[in-house]
């Protein structure tokens, strides 16, 4: 049998298939359905910096809070249902449901007192923390070094409070990913999701009013995913974790092929189930038997740009076959 096991921000996985941060992970149920399911790790739904506020301000530690426009309905609407408290029992009870490596997940945008509760989430005995960092560079005013420069406090104050690895979950609308991405590895993050699929903007023409666009991503979403993938495995120290557009077995095997060192599944396990994290595994399974592969690092990174020996593929010269046909 082929060995599907590796090792990500430090913790050893049966296998690479990640169930990525979602309402199928919000509690211990849904966390031990996706273990049975076959998932190597599972990230929990996000708790939002907004909630940690709202607890710090209802026991009086903090007033005046800056509130992230986009979470004030989501805190409004769910209160503290998930709350800062209810988030740490969730974190304990799943680890003693669970053998599986646990992961917390935190959606954010400052850097501020919020950032302790990074130490009660290792206490609690999350195996790592992976920060949802999403942050609109709508403001004309404000420069990308200035955006970049918030990441990085994020960053490096989670880590300052917390003895457990980070990964960094980011957007892919930055000037320069790989110098981004190197600077958060220098920062302390263990990892890198790649990449966060924000919400989708839509409008009701009738309604003449905002609506919320198509919520699951689609296979030919992984395109950029995995350039980028393919770029970065091998030049940076750091783990790369593939999210967005995964559906199969054959894009599982792509992202790794890639140098994805794990791959996070969501929409297909809304499409089609959650015995689909089996059927993926079966896929890889049988395709590393077929090519002579006894595990995942034998083949891991095997068309990224640093094994390539023309690397040029990876940049350029597709933009120019695909724009005006030159071969």
């Amino acid at each position: 049998m082929a060995d599907l096991s590796t090792t990500y921000m430090g913790l050893e996985l049966q296998n690479p298939f990640v169930v990525a941060s979602c309402s199928l992970s919000k509690d211990a149920d849904g966390l031990r359905t996706c273990a049975d399911a076959g998932a190597g790790a599972v990230v929990l739904k996000s708790l939002f910096e907004e909630q940690i506020w709202a607890g710090i301000e209802q026991t009086g530690q903090y007033t005046g809070a800056l509130w992230h426009t986009e979470a004030v309905d989501y805190v409004e609407k769910m209160g503290l249902a998930l709350g800062p408290t209810e988030y740490l029992k969730l974190i304990e009870e799943a680890k003693r449901t669970v053998s599986i490596p646990v992961i917390a997940s935190l959606n954010c945008t400052s850097s501020g007192v919020w950032v302790e509760y990074a130490k009660r989430i290792a206490a609690a005995g999350a195996d790592g923390i992976e920060l949802n960092i999403a942050m609109m560079p709508s403001d004309p005013k404000r420069g990308a070094g200035e955006i970049e420069e918030r990441y990085f406090q994020v960053v490096e104050n989670v880590r300052s409070n917390a003895d457990i690895p980070v990964a960094v979950k980011i957007g892919s609308h930055f000037t320069s990913i790989a110098q981004f991405a190197r600077q958060l590895q220098l920062r302390g993050a263990a990892a890198l999701v790649l990449f966060n699929r924000f919400y989708r903007l839509d409008v009701d023409i009738e309604k003449m009013a905002l609506a919320p666009g198509y919520r699951f991503s689609s296979p030919h979403e992984m395109s950029i995913p995995l350039r980028w993938i393919a770029l970065l495995a091998g030049r940076l120290e750091i783990d790369l974790a593939a999210s967005t557009g995964v559906h199969d077995g054959a894009g599982a095997v792509k992202q790794l092929l890639a140098g994805a060192t794990v791959v996070q599944l969501c929409s297909t396990l809304y499409l089609n189930g959650l015995e689909t994290i089996g059927r993926i595994r079966e896929f890889l399974e049988s395709w590393m038997r077929g090519h002579g592969f006894d595990s995942i690092g034998q083949f891991r990174g095997k068309l990224s740009r640093m094994q390539s020996e023309k690397p040029e593929h990876y940049e350029r010269l597709q933009y120019i076959k695909a724009l005006v046909g030159i071969e």
